[in-house]
């Protein structure tokens, strides 16, 4: 690779072709959905809003996840601060019975 080219990109994992687990590795990312779930009421976060509200996540890892984001359509910068796409909303909505059932199970095993 002495000759000034990029070394190859990797094959793509099967799972990454597979939407659901390409959907599954954005929202295991640090801080993802912290981020969506902050965002769930509609109303725009500012940055520094929407940093102390996700517990004072670093601000590059923010960044970092709001560009994943906004790249994949789920969250757009508006006036006033980043707020849920549509899709964003499709997405936060199909998690809440998810939360719910995590509610329940909580509940039933009690904190650890």
């Amino acid at each position: 690779m002495n000759n000034g080219e990029s070394p190859p990109e990797p094959a793509a994992t099967a799972a990454s072709r597979r939407p659901v687990m390409r959907l599954l590795e954005q929202l295991g990312r640090k801080g993802t959905l912290r981020i969506l779930w902050e965002l769930r009421d509609g109303l725009p976060q500012t940055f520094r809003a929407l940093r102390l509200s996700t517990g004072d996540m670093s601000p590059s890892v923010l960044n970092d996840r709001l560009k994943e984001l906004r790249a994949g359509g789920i969250v757009a910068l508006a006036d006033g601060g980043y707020v849920l796409t549509e899709s964003g909303v499709e997405l936060v909505k199909r998690l809440k019975p998810l939360n719910q059932w995590a509610d329940r199970w909580f509940d039933a095993e009690g904190p650890n």
